[in-house]
């Protein structure tokens, strides 16, 4: 249908309208996209930092303990003739002769004698021992080196002739039982075998004896020591012998017997080194 010019130019006015208003609307909405919102619309959120984690404390050091002063080491002593060491490994002084006094009577030409020193502790244990109710006997005190020799020789003969040992061992199983000439406490005149008169024997059974029991437990008390104690024969050089008394002085006895020690143990430790 043909329009007329009025229709064409209602219908171009009304186009003309319509443009205009779609260009205001996007210029309004490119305008108000970067204003601020208003009212109750919330604000930008800011980024949120890192809360730090609480450093802890650092524990406190423990204190230290603190170093024991150490105790100072004491002075060796100076050994004295009382302590004179002779075994295997350390020989008497050669032509050494002690001043002798008799400690036995009433045994005849086998009465005893021993160092002036030693003697009148060994004359009071005897007669202590003998008030106990014993009945001690001192079979051999002070040897000369003659007597030594006599029975040093008289061992190696009997296990040679009545044991079957070799003779070429003989000597050093000799030396385990009588010491080698020069080598033997009996010599410096400090020592003493005893016995019970009951048991006149010298083995082990002798420290069942009531005169070795009650020796053993006083001897010390007197200045004696039991010189070769039991499972000691790896550092005395002499197996046990329960019934060899050796004189050394009341105080080193008892410090010997409060300690456990052999007299070899108790000199190292305690005093100077030999000088050979």
């Amino acid at each position: 249908m043909a329009l007329n010019a009025k229709s064409r130019f209602v219908i171009e006015i009304l186009l003309v309208l319509l443009l205009a208003g779609l260009t205001g609307i996007f210029t309004l909405r490119s305008l108000t996209a970067g204003l601020r919102p208003l009212g109750n619309a919330s604000p930008p959120i800011s980024p949120i930092e890192p809360v730090p984690k609480p450093t802890s404390e650092p524990s406190p050091e423990p204190t230290p303990e603190p170093t024991p002063t150490p105790e100072p080491t004491p002075a060796l002593r100076k050994r004295t003739e009382l302590l004179t060491l002779v075994n295997p490994w350390h020989k008497m002084q050669e032509g050494y002769e002690p001043e002798l006094r008799q400690v036995t009577w009433g045994y005849g030409d086998d009465d005893q004698f021993m160092d002036a020193r030693a003697a009148d502790a060994m004359i009071q244990m005897i007669a202590d021992c003998v008030e106990a109710g014993n009945d001690p006997f001192v079979c051999s005190a002070y040897r000369d080196m003659t007597m030594q020799e006599y029975l040093f020789n008289n061992k190696i003969a009997r296990l040679v002739y009545e044991e079957g040992v070799d003779p070429k061992d003989a000597p050093d199983i000799a030396a385990t039982t009588v010491a080698l000439p020069g080598t033997s406490e009996h010599q410096l005149g400090l020592a003493a075998d005893i016995i019970d008169y009951n048991y006149p024997y010298l083995n082990e059974h002798q420290e069942e004896m009531p005169t070795q029991q009650w020796l053993m437990e006083h001897c010390w008390d007197y200045g004696f020591i039991l010189r070769y104690p039991v499972e000691k024969s790896d550092i005395t050089g002499i197996i046990y012998e329960p019934w060899h008394y050796r004189y050394v002085g009341v105080e080193a006895a008892q410090e010997i017997r409060d300690l456990g020690l052999t007299l070899e143990e108790y000199l190292e430790q305690y005093y100077e080194p030999i000088n050979d």
